[in-house]
């Protein structure tokens, strides 16, 4: 038993996992010790501005401290901290990536968005059930999943059967669209019209290398698609358990996407699930994962599966950095100073 932490730095929030990972070969599985979130959204203005603010590294650098200290408190192993949509795009990223290493003491890796879909694939799909063996005889061909993972700067498709076949990341997130498109309360249908363009657009690049046509299941990621999926179950409060591995109709969440689309920011701030760094970003999340979820269901009808159900995992890249720990030729495991 190894325990590891892996700690996932995007656009709008900082989340650190702290596991025991069964084995070093990656294959028996995470305990989670501890998983927390702080949405610090270092991502703020660099859509604009192609820098970090200094008050946004402020706020980051203040949770990566909090973090070293759970992985000391926890007595962590092994720690990997990956980097995504924001810090690919910021100029001033060295800024940011020297801080984090003075503090924790490893390096900071500013993953590309197909190693950041490749992760979240390994992730979600421990969310999924343990596949049957299939009949000898009349075995069933093995389900395509699509995983999207829908961030603050980028959304990220990946494609495959048990391992990733192909993936593509876009440049679209509920940070930077909302950044970019959204000034009024609720969004005017100009500004949603502009979301929605921005999206399709990104899409029609991404389908030339994901083909959703193959998606037999689809499954969502990350805080925009979970709290879409806790207002589809009417949730009282914020229940990763009743959250993660859930099956919902695919017009149920089309349903939860429209009401959460035009709702003023005075009933999403009052929703029991909403976290408060979400309600700015809601609206232009939704948006997001509906023009995803039309374009992968226009393309499983036009290839004779129709898409039925949506699942929804808490499990994500965090989970996939640190399974990755678990690499037994990994040279030299790391703690925190």
């Amino acid at each position: 038993m190894t325990r590891v932490a892996a700690i996932d730095c995007g656009t709008n929030s900082i989340r650190l996992l702290i596991a025991d990972l069964a084995d070093l070969d990656g294959h028996g599985g995470l305990t989670d010790v501890l998983r927390t979130l702080e949405v610090v959204r270092l991502g703020e203005g660099v859509d604009r501005t192609g820098q970090f603010s200094q008050a946004a590294l402020d706020r980051t650098l203040a949770a990566v401290r909090r973090y070293a200290d759970l992985c000391r408190e926890h007595g962590a192993e092994r720690i990997r901290f990956v980097a995504t949509s924001a810090t690919r795009d910021a100029a001033n990223r060295a800024e940011f990536t020297d801080a984090v290493v003075a503090i924790l003491g490893v390096p900071v890796e500013v993953i590309p968005g197909t190693e950041e879909a490749a992760l979240s694939f390994r992730g979600a799909l421990t969310a999924l059930p343990a596949a049957e063996p299939n009949d000898a005889v009349n075995s069933a061909p093995a389900p395509q999943h699509l995983v999207v993972d829908l961030g603050g700067g980028s959304t990220e498709l990946v494609i495959g059967g048990n391992i990733p076949e192909a993936a593509y990341s876009m440049d679209v997130g509920c940070v930077r669209l909302a950044e970019r498109n959204i000034t009024s309360d609720p969004p005017s249908e100009s500004e949603l019209a502009a979301i929605r363009s921005d999206v399709s657009a990104a899409l029609d690049i991404a389908t030339a290398t994901v083909d959703l046509s193959r998606a037999t299941e689809v499954i969502g990621v990350a805080g925009t698609v979970t709290t879409i999926t806790a207002h589809a179950l009417g949730l009282t409060s914020y229940d990763p358990v009743a959250i993660s591995g859930s099956r919902l109709p695919l017009a149920a969440v089309l349903r939860s996407c429209e009401a959460l689309t035009h709702m003023p920011r005075a009933e999403r701030e009052a929703l029991p699930y909403m976290h408060p760094g979400r309600v700015d970003v809601i609206a232009s999340g939704a948006i997001i994962w509906a023009t995803v979820l039309h374009r992968v269901a226009e393309a499983a009808a036009a290839a004779g599966h129709p898409l039925e159900w949506v699942t929804t995992s808490e499990h994500d890249i965090l989970d996939g950095v640190a399974l990755s720990l678990g690499n037994s030729a990994l040279e030299s495991p790391v703690s925190p100073v």
